[in-house]
């Protein structure tokens, strides 16, 4: 779904409240129409919003009542800075995405997989020498048991791994993010001055990759071509950018 559409159906707080509900068990009609304070007819006219944009669903029970649940994992990302407002969401990758593709984050995938079969190993070692000590052997109820809690145990240590991982992230984009105006200030402060020093940096962002024309610079930062073209002439007379054959490029020498 379009990041902005989606903003946009968030947007309403009773919506919100919906999802934040849903999150923690389905729920029928009723039952989020005394927890939200509103009539039923409005929470069915924003059900059916949220159902159309795929993040909730229903069933029916035996008792022919429609539960409804949310439906899908959706990750949603805006960033507000003086140099710019984005918006994206995205849907969770599979499992078999290949997070070594991504060179500046480094997580020990296969490492925790590892440890974990180890650990598993271990205790299932230590607890069949105590059941030996025990002086019994155990039995299929014992083992069954036995696996069913180490299994579990496990399944909560990667869960408070990725709990804690996703904190890490978090914190990371926010530390990426103020990196980036820090360096975006700078840059303003080199080449430009006045209230267009922040298009100064856009546009030189557009121009260190392959030389372009006006026109293409002027969509990539979202510009009138006259402007641009104005402060690539400014830029120019500064010896910071050139005009090639090819198109505006930074001066080799800058």
């Amino acid at each position: 779904m379009d990041s902005a559409a989606l903003l946009d159906l968030l947007g309403n707080e009773n919506r919100r409240r919906i999802l934040r509900l849903l999150a923690r068990k389905p729920c029928y009609v009723t039952e989020i129409s005394e927890y939200l304070g509103v009539s039923p007819k409005a929470v069915i006219e924003h059900l059916r919003k949220l159902d159309e944009a795929g993040l909730v669903e229903s069933r029916v029970d035996d008792q022919r009542r429609k539960y409804f649940h949310i439906a899908r994992n959706v990750r949603l990302e805006v960033n507000v800075s003086p140099y710019g407002f984005a918006s994206k969401s995205a849907y969770p990758a599979n499992n078999s995405v290949d997070i070594t593709a991504c060179r500046h984050l480094s997580v020990d995938v296969a490492s925790e997989a590892g440890d974990d079969v180890a650990e598993a190993d271990e205790v299932a070692a230590e607890t069949g020498d105590v059941s030996s000590e025990a002086g019994g052997a155990p039995t299929e109820s014992d083992d069954a048991t036995t696996e069913s809690g180490d299994e579990l145990e496990e399944l909560l240590g990667t869960l408070e791994r990725l709990e804690t991982l996703e904190n890490e992230l978090s914190l990371a984009q926010r530390w990426v993010q103020g990196k980036l105006c820090e360096t975006l200030d700078q840059v303003s402060e080199v080449v430009g001055t006045g209230p267009e020093n922040r298009i100064y940096a856009d546009l030189l962002a557009s121009v260190r990759g392959d030389p372009k024309s006006v026109t293409e610079l002027a969509a990539d930062i979202d510009t009138h071509p006259e402007i641009v073209a104005d402060l690539l002439e400014n830029m120019a007379d500064e010896g910071v950018v050139r005009r090639t054959e090819r198109g505006w490029e930074l001066s080799t020498d800058s």
